[in-house]
């Protein structure tokens, strides 16, 4: 019985650090434009000359050609 008190105080722990952690990061703006890391990521071994702007997204997520 005393292991699952243990075990219960530590998954309140983790659950209170998560949601202090995630709170923090909504405060200092750390999420404010998470679609740069998208792009980023997805651009990121694409070596390509026709390379798009990831800001000429259309809303359909299809892409137009820069000029």
């Amino acid at each position: 019985m005393e292991l699952t008190w243990i075990s219960i105080a530590a998954s309140l722990a983790m659950g209170s650090g998560a949601a202090f952690l995630f709170i923090y990061a909504v405060k200092r703006d750390w999420m404010k434009n998470i679609e740069d890391a998208k792009y980023q990521v997805f651009w990121s071994d694409r070596q390509d000359s026709e390379h798009v702007n990831p800001s000429q997204e259309k809303a359909d997520g299809s892409q137009s050609k820069a000029k």
